[in-house]
């Protein structure tokens, strides 16, 4: 092999080694792409937003008139269980119903509660039909004999009155939900008359708390983020406005991980283009 061969051949090597390496990190960087492929991500508005479980809890109210089937709750079947804890000489139960019903959590809902019955407890992130339940139907917490929390659950989510007493039967808190969302939430619209829906506010006492949500016109999503005691926490996250075909982002800002972190100062992480193709990162 004459010298000029060689040196191509070891160039061709270096060339192919290089992409491949390239091919590795991008891989493994979760930057490399802006494009988003969670299932879960809402891609467009809710339709009819509150609409559904409002008529469910009329007909279960209606149902309470008539002799209702045991362990049905807004057409679902569920099962009835119980957790006990003990803390020193307090004892604590939990009694709540859950579902089987494989039906996905509400992607715009950031506390979706679930039976972990594996470890028998009651989680409210991260859940996984493998590994749980949805709760489903009435639920009452009890130190002892006291009735301290009731409530009712719509597949995962809070809905409708809630309630806290004190160890004295007197009452503490009362809160309203529909499918998740605060009574008190907000929302604008681009045209109410058409339920095009600008942004999704949630909001407990007066002040933001939950997630965030701002669609385009077209219904795409366009900011998602989540706001604690008021005050944006976390990674809210900017998306390009696309032929809905796919979701890409556009930028990604983090705050701060908790509310009122003092003196912490928000930064851009990353940014991509419209074909999701990274071209901004902060290390």
């Amino acid at each position: 092999m004459n010298k000029l061969a060689y040196l191509l051949v070891v160039l061709l090597l270096a060339v192919t080694m290089r992409a491949h390496g390239q091919e590795e990190e991008n891989a493994s960087d979760p930057d490399s792409s802006g494009v988003v492929s969670n299932r879960l991500l809402p891609s467009s508005t809710p339709v009819l937003l509150f609409s559904d479980a409002e008529d469910d809890l009329k007909e279960e109210k209606k149902s309470k008139k008539k002799k209702r089937k045991k362990n049905v709750y807004f057409g679902e079947k569920t099962k009835k269980t119980l957790i006990k804890t003990s803390f020193r000489d307090q004892v604590t139960y939990q009694v709540f119903h859950f579902t089987f019903s494989k039906r996905e959590p509400d992607p715009y809902i950031r506390d979706i509660y679930w039976y972990d019955s594996k470890n028998k407890a009651i989680k409210n992130s991260g859940f996984i039909a493998s590994k749980g339940y949805l709760l489903h139907g009435p639920y009452e917490r009890r130190i002892g004999e006291q009735v301290v929390e009731t409530g009712m659950y719509y597949y995962g989510t809070k809905h409708g009155r809630w309630m806290t007493f004190d160890g004295k039967n007197i009452l503490q808190d009362k809160r309203h939900y529909d499918e998740g969302w605060p009574k008190d939430s907000r929302i604008t619209y681009y045209n109410r008359g058409e339920r095009k829906i600008e942004k999704l506010t949630p909001i407990e006492y007066d002040l933001e708390e939950g997630n965030f949500y701002h669609f385009y016109p077209d219904g795409q999503v366009a900011v998602t983020g989540e706001y604690s005691f008021g005050e944006k926490v976390g990674l809210w996250t900017e998306y390009w406005s696309t032929d809905k075909d796919k979701t890409v982002k556009k930028r990604e800002i983090q705050y701060q991980s908790e509310a009122f972190t003092n003196g912490y100062k928000p930064y851009i992480r990353a940014e991509w283009d419209r074909e999701g193709n990274l071209i901004y990162r902060n290390n």
